[in-house]
């Protein structure tokens, strides 16, 4: 379980990456890996292709980092789910509310 940030500083761009369970385990990790930014100064890539599960804590802090980037107007987007995560994406309509890839 880890959660790794990349800064694309050519596309102005943040890519998180979670590896195993997103649950509440992560929340510092996954706070770290974005509260250093300046609101609104970046669009987020999170990418859960590595991620085997995810519960409600999870979307909470998908729904934090959306209010970080700037909230309704926020660049996030939620890219490499599996089946079971995409899942849990759609029952919470995560689709609503995230560009989920």
């Amino acid at each position: 379980m880890s959660i790794t940030r990349h800064i694309d500083e050519s596309k102005q761009q943040v890519i998180i990456k979670i590896d195993g369970r997103f649950d509440f385990a992560q929340h510092k990790a996954f706070r770290d890996a974005y509260r250093d930014i300046s609101p609104g100064s970046k669009t987020y890539v999170v990418d859960l292709s590595a991620t085997s599960y995810l519960d409600s804590s999870a979307l909470g802090m998908l729904l934090l980092l959306r209010e970080h980037a700037g909230g309704d107007a926020s660049p996030v987007r939620i890219q490499g789910c599996g089946e079971d995560v995409q899942r849990v994406l759609k029952i919470a309509n995560f689709e609503k509310l995230f560009r989920i890839e």
